[in-house]
């Protein structure tokens, strides 16, 4: 009897290798031939399920965003059974740090997507900031949750916070990819501005 193939299954396999060859030599460097290497199947494998390598990369984009959301309700999952606005917010900050290759590859990669997808007409069509825009929205629902709880300053602007916030995070992880500093550097840096937010502690 024939093998049955899952198929999801084998998406993922190839996505994975897409993401692995692209955290090695960069995502523009990347071709379809190169990933059925990595994946271990043949090229026309790689093309009966992606057809292109425009429908490669996003769907390559798509894992990826599925993947951070996974590993950010894990964090938040083992601060505890009922994890406060600031368990929350940190959750989602500190996971913008490489802190071991899994994440680092992440993050090399999510950062090649975004520049490419100020040039490249296939990504640049695909609503790229989608993630970005909920994790904003994420981060300012958290904040006026604290607000209301009077957990923060009474006149906290959520939205200007929660922007800030993200923004910090994005180049922290960006300085730790380079080497600027260290992911036990950075946290540090990211808890001092939750401080200032969170007097009481929250």
């Amino acid at each position: 009897m024939p093998k049955r193939v899952d198929h999801e299954e084998r998406r993922t396999q190839i996505t994975e290798a897409l993401v692995r060859v692209a955290g090695r030599r960069g995502l523009h460097a990347v071709g379809m031939r190169d990933v059925a290497t990595e994946a271990g199947v043949s090229l026309r494998l790689v093309q009966y399920y992606f057809e292109t390598k425009e429908k490669l990369l996003l769907h390559g984009l798509q894992w990826l965003t599925t993947g951070i959301g996974a590993r950010i309700a894990d964090r938040v999952k083992a601060t505890g059974d009922a994890p406060g606005p600031r368990e929350i917010i940190e959750a989602v900050l500190l996971e913008a740090l490489p802190t071991d290759e899994e994440s680092r590859t992440f993050h090399l990669v999510y950062t090649a997507y975004a520049v490419l997808a100020v040039t490249d007409e296939a990504l640049a069509a695909q609503p790229f900031i989608d993630g970005p825009n909920a994790a904003e929205d994420l981060l300012a629902d958290q904040l006026e949750r604290a607000r209301t709880a009077g957990l923060t300053p009474p006149d906290l602007d959520v939205r200007t916070e929660a922007i800030s916030l993200l923004a910090l995070s994005a180049g922290l992880g960006t300085s730790v990819l380079v080497g600027q500093r260290t992911p036990e550097a950075a946290a540090p840096i990211l808890r001092h501005h939750l401080d200032r937010l969170f007097p009481g502690g929250g």
